[in-house]
């Protein structure tokens, strides 16, 4: 009776590590980066302010006031509008950000490098420029890093991971969806996962997240010596194929300046996909669209003088809708147009992210290629397929010839 009981006991504690472990596996307390920006503010980087005044706060403000103007030019060089100045005024009205990069402050002086965000609406309309950005299908980005060996994706924080978060996605033409890295995602975005090129695996994934294809952004660092040199090999990869479209290899001069190398090779990275996207190289793959379950064959014979009724119809089909939500105003307006489609018995966001992507669920009283054909044919732009769709105002006019922003920071 005793033994028998010793069995039992270490049974439970066996069982009850085994579960401690799964739980471990996919609750990791520091391993989620959200992404600090997903706005489609403009961006100019690099701004280099030396400004003396009569105190420190002085100093700074005027540093901060210089590099508006500077940056101002640049923008309206870039998209063409010539380069003028305006006031100082407007520009506080126009500028929703300034980015620190490095920064010395002293008694009376300011030296730093900054980075100033344009709201793109307000700067657009200034220069008489549409802001208009056409862009790719939704792609989920599965960061891997090599170090030491080992690639690592969400199992735990990385610098790459961090990287990634830190780049502010909205002047690329390339739709970035980056996951957090909590909850499922170790076990469903891992190193084995990039892999694995079967398509109907990719599909499930895929839809959790609301994405058409995946990118798979990869570095491997090779350190020379402790606290020497680094250098990063950055490729730019994609696919379920795993597909190669370019590489870069950086240098920084020791390990302090891993951070600055990782930002850098996320910015020729996302160069290397636009080039891609531009190319026709990254498109979506056929074998990730959306495969409609086959039905058994029924027996029931309907009458002729009776039509037929959809099963579709009964009850009602639930899509989820992801959309581009600004402000509160695009939400009910979104809201608004999705109820106007024939059909559509509900429609309510039931995940707000004002300034993000927010999802809506609809209750649509046919199939989900009904309800995309239906909002194609009211001037919207779909992405994606089956009850998981993406959605976007398509545009009235053809945009601008935009110069490209080659600004790096290296």
């Amino acid at each position: 009776m005793r033994l028998r009981l010793f069995f039992l006991t270490t049974a439970a504690v066996a069982l009850l590590l085994g579960t401690g472990i799964g739980i471990a596996q996919i609750e990791g307390g520091d391993r989620g980066v959200a992404p600090v920006d997903s706005s489609s503010d403009y961006e100019v980087s690099g701004i280099s302010v030396d400004v003396a005044a009569k105190d420190a706060d002085s100093a700074r403000y005027g540093g901060w006031r210089l590099a508006q103007r500077k940056a101002w030019v640049q923008l309206s060089q870039r998209l063409g509008a010539g380069g003028g100045l305006v006031s100082d005024g407007t520009l506080d009205s126009l500028v929703s950000g300034i980015v620190i990069g490095n920064e010395q402050i002293g008694p009376n002086r300011y030296i730093a490098t900054l980075g100033v965000l344009f709201d793109r609406a307000k700067a657009s309309a200034a220069l008489g420029v549409s802001d208009y950005v056409s862009r790719s299908a939704p792609m989920v980005v599965i960061p891997v890093m090599w170090s030491g060996g080992t690639a690592t994706v969400f199992e735990q924080r990385t610098p790459w991971q961090e990287a990634w978060a830190r780049y502010r996605t909205g002047n690329s033409t390339v739709d970035y969806i980056r996951p957090v890295g909590s909850g499922p995602d170790p076990l469903l975005l891992n190193y084995g996962q990039t892999q694995r090129p079967g398509r109907g695996w990719w599909r499930s994934v895929l839809n959790q997240y609301g994405g058409s294809d995946v990118l798979m952004p990869t570095v491997r660092l090779y350190r020379q010596w402790p606290g020497g040199p680094v250098v990063g090999v950055f490729q730019a990869r994609g696919g379920p194929d795993n597909r190669l479209f370019g590489q870069v290899a950086l240098r920084v001069g020791s390990a302090a300046g891993v951070p600055q190398l990782l930002d850098a090779g996320v910015k020729r990275l996302d160069d290397l996909y636009q080039a891609a996207l531009r190319g026709g190289l990254l498109r979506g793959d056929p074998g990730l669209s959306y495969v409609p379950p086959v039905e058994a064959a029924s027996d029931v014979v309907t009458p002729d003088d009776s039509p037929p009724v959809e099963s579709a119809t009964i009850g009602g089909t639930t899509i989820s809708v992801q959309f581009d939500s600004p402000g509160a105003p695009a939400v009910n307006s979104t809201e608004a147009a999705m109820r106007a489609v024939p059909g559509v018995a509900s429609a309510a966001t039931s995940s707000l992210a004002l300034g993000g992507i927010s999802v809506m669920t609809v209750t649509y009283g046919g199939t989900p290629d009904a309800f995309r054909a239906a909002l194609q044919s009211r001037g919207w732009q779909v992405f994606g397929t089956g009850a998981t769709i993406r959605i976007r105002r398509a545009p009235q006019l053809l945009p601008p010839d935009v110069a490209a922003d080659n600004a790096t920071a290296e």
